[in-house]
């Protein structure tokens, strides 16, 4: 099922050039995260939607997948429904990621260009952050986290995709395919601030957060988990 839903979703990206359509189906159809997002129905129906360091909009693309499939009956009987988010913003620092997600989106989702770190963020029921709190310092990280406990209320959800960095050689194999795919996509090279499961774990509790682990690197050689933190 990821392998049909990365092709209908990557289709979007066709006019916007070889790189982003290859770039939208190689990470649709092999990066576990999307799949298990829809497998356990880790998004609520009508949710609220914010997608901090979105990308080209993959995750907007790929709900929007989602639904077709079901539609179109073509959707596993053991999943849940897809989500139908009633709003879905993301928010993008460079802008030849947003200038694609605009254009492969349309009026899907509303994408701005923005640092996370200063950029509002008003309200949301669910915040989705994949692999991108590393790009930044200590003090960073938990402002942007503590901004986001904010943002959810008491009844939100985090959902946030990290490396632990005492996973040993496969955190070091996340590292160096990180620093490839930052290359392909043009981005300079940056100091990146990893921590372990442990400290991760702990910044959330400082934050306001109850976070439950979840090994996200099924099929790859990767030492990625997600986190799903609700409020404590």
């Amino acid at each position: 099922m990821p392998g049909r839903l990365a092709h209908v979703a990557a289709q979007r990206y066709r006019q916007c050039g070889h790189f982003a359509y290859r770039f939208a189906l190689g990470k649709l159809g092999g990066d576990p995260v999307f799949a298990a997002l829809l497998e356990r129905g880790m998004i609520p129906q009508r949710a609220r939607l914010l997608d901090l360091g979105c990308g080209q909009g993959l995750l907007a693309a790929w709900i929007d997948a989602a639904g077709a499939c079901f539609r179109a009956r073509q959707w596993p009987e053991q999943w849940p429904p897809p989500p139908n988010p009633s709003d879905f913003r993301g928010i993008e620092l460079m802008p030849r990621d947003v200038q694609r997600a605009q254009a492969a989106l349309g009026s899907l989702a509303r994408i701005e260009c923005a640092d996370i770190r200063t950029a509002e963020f008003g309200e949301a029921d669910v915040v989705i952050i994949l692999d991108v709190l590393h790009y930044m310092n200590a003090t960073e990280q938990e402002q942007v986290l503590q901004r986001v406990r904010s943002s959810i209320g008491d009844a939100g959800r985090l959902l946030l995709r990290v490396g632990d960095a005492a996973a040993g050689w496969r955190f070091t194999m996340s590292r160096w395919v990180d620093a490839a795919v930052l290359y392909a996509r043009g981005h300079r090279r940056v100091r990146l601030h990893c921590r372990s499961l442990q400290s991760w774990q702990e910044l959330l509790a400082r934050c306001g957060f109850i976070a439950q682990p979840i090994p996200m690197s099924e099929g790859t050689p990767f030492a990625n988990v997600l986190l799903v933190a609700t409020p404590r």
